[in-house]
């Protein structure tokens, strides 16, 4: 049995990933990402490196801590690198010094060219609100905060856990259900009875293996078929596919 909202009518809150969800800035992760590998590898392998590719990013670093990313893609191209610390310069030869590299580069094209929000999903909160269900937005970015007071949307979420939140609670990320159990603890609502909304594979493993009550996935990408494999009940490109109205 559904809701006017698309969801199971047992669901009382929604948790919901930011980049490729709420945000256009998925494609400003993924150009950072590959500017950053590319420009690493170059140096690394010369003339002849393999670039990043869009499949290294689907399945190595979307929806990933940004540490995580750096270990589990350069892991799958033989490359180790000793973790340093969070706090390392860009240019140091660490884990955390490339993850701060990308991070520089994703900073500075949003501030070059801003962050839109998909008006779809913003809609959709707004009636998922209205019909009073809880909200909260689970991200491993640690500019999450910043990005949603850009775009006038921090006021949709009642608990915000995002890559801030995760270091200070020691909460391991995506493909770990660990950030959205959070999310439902601080919301007070058991697992089963609330929905993941994520656009990224490691995100719908969360979702699964996290035994939420229903699992949507958002294909901004073409990747359908995996989001289903890896755990979504259902698939839409936009949330408005699913309903409601505010």
């Amino acid at each position: 049995m559904t809701t006017q909202l698309g969801l199971p009518d047992s669901i009382r809150a929604c948790l919901f990933d930011l980049d490729g969800v709420v945000t256009r800035t998925a494609v400003v992760h993924a150009a950072a990402w590959k500017e950053t590998f590319d420009a690493f590898l170059r140096e690394r392998d010369g003339a002849d490196f393999r670039p990043f590719t869009d499949s290294d990013y689907d399945e190595y670093v979307d929806g990933r801590p940004r540490a995580d990313g750096v270990r589990s893609f350069l892991a799958s191209r033989g490359v180790e690198l000793p973790d340093g610390d969070p706090d390392d310069p860009p240019d140091a030869q660490t884990v955390n010094g490339v993850g701060n590299r990308k991070n520089e580069l994703l900073l500075e094209k949003i501030r070059t060219d801003g962050v839109k929000p998909y008006e779809g999903t913003l809609r959709y909160i707004d009636a998922v609100r209205a019909a009073g269900l809880a909200t909260a937005i689970v991200s491993s970015s640690a500019n999450t905060r910043d990005v949603l007071h850009s775009i006038d949307a921090e006021r949709l979420f009642d608990v915000r856990i995002d890559g801030v939140v995760a270091r200070e609670r020691k909460l391991p990320g995506k493909p770990r259900p660990d950030t959205f159990l959070a999310a439902a603890r601080d919301l007070g609502v058991e697992p089963s009875r609330a929905a993941v909304f994520e656009d990224a594979l490691a995100g719908m493993d969360a979702g699964r293996s996290g035994h939420f009550g229903y699992v949507v996935g958002v294909d901004r990408v073409g990747q359908t078929d995996a989001l289903y494999a890896h755990g979504a009940d259902r698939v839409v490109k936009d949330l408005a596919e699913l309903g409601g109205q505010a």
